[in-house]
């Protein structure tokens, strides 16, 4: 009777462990956070435009430095199921008059050009049409 006890623990300690063992089982999906920022969009940005400019084309900042408002934060996070985040941060700064006068990017932008990894092409075939008797062609 004991031992049928100490075998039910045991099975069910096992069991649980079990489940801790196996790693990425869980579905995780994407979480982008901020300022989306493509790279086209940034391709656009010159030196020159102002302010309403920069924010008809990139969006509201996230940050407005609250001691020099001459300098906008565009901050992108973006972190993909069990990947390690990537962030990118976009530095517009602007003259008294409110004009862009130099804007930075930390990294590169993931290239839009680029087919994605998870999105496959499926293109048809070209089938001759069969005749009747041919069916087993």
């Amino acid at each position: 009777m004991q031992f049928k006890s100490v075998i039910s623990a045991i099975v069910l300690a096992l069991s649980i462990t079990a489940c801790s063992s196996v790693d990425k089982i869980v579905y995780r999906i994407d979480v982008p956070q901020g300022n989306y920022l493509e790279a086209a969009a940034v391709n656009q940005l010159q030196i020159g435009m102002n302010a309403q400019q920069v924010q008809y084309l990139l969006g509201t900042p996230v940050l407005i430095d609250p001691f020099n408002s001459d300098k906008w934060y565009y901050v992108f996070l973006q972190q993909k199921a069990y990947q390690t985040p990537e962030q990118h941060t976009l530095l517009v700064n602007f003259d008294k008059r409110g004009v862009v006068t130099s804007f930075d990017l930390d990294k590169p932008l993931p290239d839009e050009n680029k087919p994605a990894v998870n999105n496959a092409i499926i293109q048809a075939e070209n089938i001759a049409p069969k005749s009747w008797w041919q069916f087993w062609k």
